[in-house]
């Protein structure tokens, strides 16, 4: 199929790449001329695994080209997907300008019949707003799908090429059928693709990353529980995640939730339901809990040197908010460092892909390093931030002669307090008693 992407971003990049992989003819548009550039040299800014040979590959194949007419690609496609940003607005809501703008730029180019798809992550009612926008511009007929994406940092490739589910937004029987030709070779292996009507496929992006949230900040808010009975979250993490109705993932604690989807989503749709006259208690219980996650390991830190932590120097591994992926936005190390510099403290800091997105915040207070044992030198503690798998079992050994202290702030609860008390390591986790 003939098929325009319409944003190069991580959505985009991703979605264009994995479709041309299958034979498709795709065109990734951007008015970008500098990241346009940069993707026909085979270079891509996003850092995401698996991406880089995947455009690379397909682009060489003539599969997958690159361009700032948007124009010419609208004429070129039948099949037009929307994948530009949608940033949080200063009231919370999501923002459409950019959606709307590409829509109205859809209009005035069509030449003839055109589905036109939103694949950004946008408020229920956004697909009527686009039919409207596109109606305004054109005679031509076309019609509109909303066809959310589920692409996890880190695991998006894989996430595109072996999703799930697959969610279609369309009354249109005929619509319904080229949508599913175009995905079949993507759920071969069974999985379904969804049809539904335009505002429940957008509703459901919203609903299914609002309770994969809501699972973090609950297991966040009985770890804390745990710290203040003696309990063990580990064993009640496997106690309730055997539960087939609940399910072992997203139950692991830690310093809370970020990147660029669950806070922005959150706070998109209690923005909309408020508009609608209507309070989602919960997810606002779940943005509060996620907020203070963050105070945490700043408060077991204070409290291990008395409130003083002035002078102090301290060693952070992973900067991210998750790990493979070089994306800070929302990352819980913005707030954990800003408040040890504000304490008075120091920090030497290390990530393996995220460090010169985070000089951009922090440029000058924070001594950056190339290896995750050069921050060990005269440190005072070490607080593991992001569960990267190089930080899962460190040489604890040459960790104890780096520092000052052996003193680790585990975040992310990714080491045994049993094998530090043997190694003579003070040890801090979330939710675990101290003989565990």
């Amino acid at each position: 199929m003939k098929i325009c992407i319409i944003g190069t971003g991580y959505v985009g990049l991703v979605t264009g790449s994995c479709f041309a992989d299958m034979g498709n003819d795709v065109i990734c548009v951007d008015k970008d001329k500098h990241k346009i550039a940069l993707l026909e040299a085979g270079e891509v800014s996003i850092y995401e695994p698996g991406l880089t040979d995947l455009v690379r590959r397909n682009h060489e194949k003539g599969r997958l080209r690159f361009t700032t007419d948007l124009s010419d690609s609208v004429k070129q496609s039948l099949i037009l997907f929307i994948a530009v940003g949608t940033p949080q607005d200063e009231n919370g809501s999501a923002d459409l300008s950019h959606v709307l703008e590409v829509a109205r730029d859809i209009g005035r180019a069509m030449d003839g019949y055109k589905i036109v798809v939103d694949k950004s992550t946008v408020p229920v009612g956004t697909a009527d707003r686009v039919r409207e926008v596109v109606g305004k511009e054109t005679t031509h007929q076309f019609d509109v799908v909303s066809n959310p994406e589920f692409l996890k940092e880190g695991a998006a490739v894989e996430d595109f090429m072996r999703p799930e589910r697959v969610i279609i937004g369309t009354d249109d029987v005929r619509v319904a059928e080229i949508m599913k030709e175009l995905y079949s070779p993507f759920t071969r292996t069974g999985n379904p693709i969804l049809i539904m009507d335009t505002r429940s496929a957008e509703l459901t992006k919203y609903a299914a990353n609002a309770f994969l949230a809501t699972k973090i900040s609950f297991m966040n808010e009985m770890a804390n529980l745990c710290d203040r009975l003696g309990a063990n979250i580990e064993w009640v993490r496997k106690g309730i995640g055997s539960d087939s109705r609940i399910g072992p993932k997203f139950l692991f604690p830690g310093v809370g939730f970020g990147g660029s989807c669950f806070p922005k989503d959150l706070t998109a749709i209690a923005r909309t339901a408020r508009e609608n006259d209507f309070s989602l208690s919960i997810l606002d219980a779940v943005m509060e809990v996620n907020k203070r996650q963050r105070s945490v390991l700043i408060e077991k830190v204070l409290d291990h040197f008395k409130g003083d932590i002035t002078g102090k120097m301290f060693a952070v591994w992973g900067l991210s908010f998750k790990p493979n992926t070089d994306d800070i936005r929302e990352a819980p190390s913005i707030e954990i460092v800003s408040a040890l510099l504000k304490a008075g403290a120091r920090i030497s800091a290390f990530d393996p892909v995220a460090m010169e997105n985070f000089r951009r915040v922090f440029p000058d207070q924070v001594r950056y390093v190339e290896d995750a044992y050069d921050a060990l030198t005269d440190a005072d503690g070490l607080l593991l931030v992001t569960e990267w798998n190089e930080f899962r079992n460190p040489d604890f050994e040459r960790l104890k002669e780096l520092m000052k202290t052996p003193l680790i702030f585990d975040g992310r609860n990714q080491y045994s307090r049993r094998e530090m008390q043997l190694m003579d390591i003070t040890y801090y986790c979330i939710g675990k008693p101290r003989e565990a």
